[in-house]
């Protein structure tokens, strides 16, 4: 089934809204599998337990500012 353009827009749209539900539901089902996960926190890299504990892991760089469509490149 071959969609319009403005059927590709509109489900484009709708992409960051999609992947944070993602986000949070795989959030969730690590904690109630009995894994921990790892969150970023004011500058901090944050280990979560489900039991709710959080233990500190190390602080993080400063973000890297970037403007849409901006292309980045890694250096090793």
């Amino acid at each position: 089934m071959a969609l319009s353009e403005q059927a590709i827009s509109f489900l484009e749209e709708h992409i960051p809204e999609l992947a944070s539900v993602a986000f949070t539901q795989a959030y969730w089902a690590a904690l109630a599998s009995g894994s921990s996960v790892l969150i970023s926190e004011h500058g901090s890299l944050i280990e979560v337990f489900p039991d709710g504990t959080h233990k500190f892991i190390k602080n993080l760089p400063p973000a890297t500012p970037v403007i849409r469509g901006q292309k980045l490149e890694r250096n090793s």
